[in-house]
């Protein structure tokens, strides 16, 4: 697709599209994204928050659509907050503002964890301007309910490779950090260290994947201004009428399969991928099972607008 009249941007060596970086300001902050690919247009939003959202490209889905991946404000090249409030609906607003940027009048959103409520808020607040969601290792509820269930999944993660020193270092990081309170986050670098260090939980095999992958280090801003957001939508799913693909690893631990299907029960128009040897980043583990349940989603709605 030609968004705003740009050519598409040269291919690159890999035969995935350049990215093509944009940015504009809303409420005196600069929001950046990405454009790569070409196709059916479909925003990307990565999770956190403020996790840096490199780790979220999808080669394999560029061949076929117009990815615009977003820098969630707090995250990547985009702004801070100034005033700390990263509610659910103000991140929806700028990815609204990034679609009315693009000159798209709908589009398909692909969120993953947290990027995943980002859509959900988006299609509770803006209906009219989707195609379709894609609901990525998320759930319909934050807060204390979705900590204790994580909780419960790294001790499970723990038990499951009690032979590997990152497994009982991950599982030491999450207690010191979450459950007693006694491990001190408090800059970009501290914040970093404790996210690298529990990562090995996010995977269903992390050593055979950091083998496949390479590297799988994750970057992070600290916002100390970022206030604490409840949120839960599980009542309102029903309300939202757009065709949704949810996509879950079956060893999840942050937002654990139970969350999906919940998802799919609320859901009338929806259908699940559970991918069997992934825990939270199923487009690096299972990369082709992952780009293939999308594309066949995004093909059968192109074929329900034809027929």
């Amino acid at each position: 697709m030609d968004i705003n009249d740009h050519s598409s941007p040269p291919p690159g060596r890999d035969g995935t599209s350049v990215q093509d970086v944009r940015s504009f300001v809303l409420d005196g902050v600069r929001q950046v994204y990405r454009v790569a690919g070409e196709g059916p247009v479909c925003l990307v939003h990565s999770g956190g928050p403020g996790v840096h959202p490199e780790y979220l490209r999808m080669p394999a889905l560029e061949r076929r659509l117009t990815l615009v991946y977003i820098d969630p404000v707090g995250s990547g090249d985009s702004d801070s907050l100034p005033d700390g409030d990263y509610s659910l609906t103000r991140y929806a607003r700028f990815a609204k503002a990034v679609l009315d940027d693009i000159g798209a009048p709908t589009a398909f959103f692909l969120g993953h964890s947290h990027g995943g409520f980002v859509a959900l808020q988006f299609a509770i607040d803006y209906p009219d301007r989707l195609d379709g969601l894609i609901l990525y290792d998320t759930a319909p509820v934050s807060g204390p309910e979705l900590t204790r269930s994580a909780t419960t999944r790294m001790a499970s993660f723990v038990q499951r490779w009690p032979e590997r020193l990152e497994a009982l270092e991950a599982g030491r990081a999450w207690e010191e950090a979450v459950v007693t309170g006694t491990r001190k986050i408090d800059d970009d670098a501290s914040h970093e260290r404790h996210l690298n260090t529990l990562l090995p939980a996010y995977y269903a095999d992390y050593r055979k994947t950091l083998a496949e992958a390479g590297d799988l280090t994750l970057r992070v801003r600290h916002d100390p201004n970022r206030r604490p957001v409840d949120w839960d939508v599980r009542d309102r799913l029903s309300t939202i009428d757009v065709s949704t693909l949810v996509i879950v690893g079956a060893y999840d631990f942050i937002c654990p399969p139970r969350y999906a299907y919940e998802l799919v029960a609320g859901r009338p128009d929806s259908r699940l991928c559970e991918l069997r040897e992934s825990g939270h980043f199923g487009h690096i583990e299972e990369a082709a099972a992952f780009a293939d349940a999308v594309l066949r989603f995004i093909d059968d709605h192109k074929e329900g607008d034809t027929a």
